[in-house]
């Protein structure tokens, strides 16, 4: 029998509609699925800039990102590497995450990642960046700032050695290119995921450097001082200048100190990423006294 409803009764509501729960990964074999194309699309820089998002190709990479906390949206990983115990961590943890997760064939992973041979596992993840305001500097070591530069891999192993060395955060300082682009990421080796990036300006930096009291030293072939000479003391700020010009001579000008590193060959310069481990674990060492 069914009972009459009373005028008294709520009213009638339907059962809420819920988004399915994906417990399983999707098998994709065409190129033209949709995801396939918006992951390929982010090897383009305004497409990382309209998405917020950019691709960590490796399971190194990927697992590193999800252990530090980063944002997955989209899993991506080869039938062959399906059964690995690491491959399958990462997808539980994606599914977790409510990413998507799909299994590819190695012609997709090719398409993915423009490669012959492609990696096997590639994540999906939103940027992030720090700000300066967010940067204690009563807490800090030596920060590195980087002005204008324009070549991902340098970009890529100077947050590498800043990481390495214990450095608290690096300052993309004006024009420096993306570190979220694909050769940059890998470059790092994982590091991105580690150490604060910064976007700011010459005139942020110094404000802050002032508001702060933290030295500014930068690097310049006019610099006086030999590197191991400098006063480097922590917290402080290591300004070079990008791969081409150097620090400009505006910029150079603002600093409390400049130094240059002492070479005895035929060469006169050295890439940026090699100057920068240089300097920067000498800047350690000066301050730790190893």
């Amino acid at each position: 029998m069914t009972r009459r409803r009373s005028p008294t009764d709520a009213p009638y509501r339907p059962p809420e509609r819920r988004a399915p729960v994906v417990t399983a990964p999707t098998v994709v074999t065409s190129l033209t699925n949709p995801l396939v194309k918006d992951i390929r699309a982010l090897a383009l820089k305004k497409e990382r800039e309209r998405t917020g998002l950019f691709v960590a190709e490796g399971l190194k990479l990927v697992m590193d990102a999800l252990e530090a906390g980063w944002r997955l949206t989209a899993l991506v990983y080869g039938t062959k590497v399906a059964a690995h115990p690491a491959t399958r961590q990462a997808v539980a943890a994606g599914l977790s995450a409510g990413a998507r997760v799909i299994e590819v064939t190695d012609e997709v992973l090719e398409k993915i990642s423009r490669r012959d041979n492609p990696q096997t596992v590639i994540g999906v993840f939103e940027q992030r960046y720090a700000t300066l305001a967010a940067l204690d500097p009563r807490s800090q070591t030596t920060i590195v700032a980087l002005e204008g530069v324009k070549d991902p891999g340098n970009l890529g192993t100077v947050i590498r050695t800043a990481d390495a060395a214990g450095a608290s955060a690096v300052l993309l300082v004006g024009d420096t290119t993306d570190p979220f682009g694909v050769e940059a990421v890998r470059a790092t080796m994982g590091s991105i995921f580690a150490v604060p990036m910064i976007r700011t300006g010459l005139d942020e930096l110094f404000a802050y450097a002032k508001t702060h009291r933290l030295p500014v030293i930068g690097t310049h072939l006019k610099g006086a001082v030999d590197h191991r000479a400098a006063p480097w003391r922590e917290p402080g700020i290591l300004l070079m200048g990008n791969e081409k010009a150097g620090l400009p001579d505006d910029a150079a000008r603002r600093c409390d100190a400049l130094v240059k590193i002492a070479m005895n060959g035929q060469a006169d310069s050295l890439n940026l990423s090699i100057a920068t481990a240089i300097v920067l674990f000498e800047a350690r060492r000066a301050h730790l006294k190893l």
